[in-house]
């Protein structure tokens, strides 16, 4: 009788550990068959592509005329090339000069008070147990974003209009009437006061979605450790909503340069320029009014490059020092 070469293992001891067998790749399904079988959900994809492809990617072909002499009714890439001159006349421009000082001071202080009064606004709302508080502080909040900004200016010059609601409020105190809208000196405050008005509460939402995702076991630890809401606030809540944070702060820094044309167009007058006249909007009156298309053009390039920089290198260091990036 023949006897096994392999001897068995002894009861109790296990034998060695089976290797895991090797993972099937998954199944790539072919991009023509994923476009059959989807169609409907990549044609929702349509018209926001061609969108952003007429609006956006198109007119870059139009920055050409920075560097070439366009003439309205010749070539709409321009007749002749001129090189770096309009980039010259720009720089060498005093008045360009003063309009970046006004736009790095306005969009200094829209980022300085616009950008945490949102995240401050949310962590109250948080703190408020009543929801039917809650609400009425939601909805008036969030009403003034849905306004146009034509009738956020009118409200905002009616009262503070010379004979406005502001200035007699004034006037029960012995003050004589203010001319707002007039002095060169009351513009940035107008501006950054409406902007407040008219963006905390909308930009509330984000942050208080963000909110929800924290970990409620984290709050219980704190307080087990003896954390106050002070603390809770400032060891939990915050690094909960920091990438969000963070997202937020970036978008803002790229648009640093981009302050808010329509509402600088609707607010300013020839007696404010000194201090309203930004970048958008000197770009107007110079390329619409004056027709000089090239020139504008120079400016507009130079701006689009100053925020891509901006945002460029806000991006960079929120990724090496917190961790944290949009790419």
């Amino acid at each position: 009788m023949s006897t096994s070469t392999k001897s068995a293992s002894p009861p109790g001891i296990q034998g060695p550990p089976k290797p895991d067998p090797p993972p099937v790749p998954s199944a790539r399904v072919p991009w023509r068959r994923a476009l059959r079988r989807d169609w409907q959900l990549y044609s929702l994809a349509l018209l926001p592509l061609l969108f952003f492809l007429v609006f956006r990617y198109l007119p870059m072909l139009g920055n050409v005329i920075a560097f070439r002499r366009f003439q309205p009714g010749g070539s709409i890439f321009g007749e002749q090339w001129v090189g770096l001159r309009y980039v010259e006349m720009f720089l060498s421009d005093p008045t360009f000069w003063q309009v970046f000082r006004n736009t790095l001071w306005i969009g200094g202080l829209t980022l300085v008070f616009c950008f945490p009064i949102p995240i401050v606004l949310a962590l109250l709302l948080n703190e408020v147990r009543r929801r039917s508080l809650k609400r009425f502080v939601q909805s008036v909040s969030y009403l003034p974003h849905f306004l146009s900004m034509v009738i956020v200016a009118g409200i905002t010059m009616q009262m503070l209009a010379t004979d406005g609601a502001v200035n007699h409020v004034l006037g029960w105190f012995g003050h004589d009437p203010i001319r707002f809208i007039q002095e060169p000196g009351w513009f940035r405050t107008i501006y950054v006061g409406s902007e407040i008005w008219q963006t905390a509460g909308w930009g509330t939402i984000l942050y208080l979605a963000a909110l929800t995702t924290i970990d409620e076991d984290l709050y219980e630890a704190a307080r087990i450790d003896g954390a106050n809401r002070w603390r809770q606030i400032w060891h939990v809540t915050l690094p909960g909503i920091r990438p969000t944070m963070i997202t937020l702060l970036i978008l803002n820094i790229g648009t640093f340069l981009a302050v808010g044309f329509e509402k600088v167009l609707l607010l300013y007058n020839a007696l404010t320029y000194p201090t309203a006249d930004v970048i958008s909007t000197y770009v107007y009156r110079t390329g619409v009014e004056s027709s000089s298309f090239s020139y504008a053009a120079a400016i507009g390039l130079f701006e689009a490059i100053t925020g891509l920089v901006l945002i460029v290198s806000a991006n960079q260091l929120s990724r090496r020092t917190v961790g944290t990036s949009l790419w």
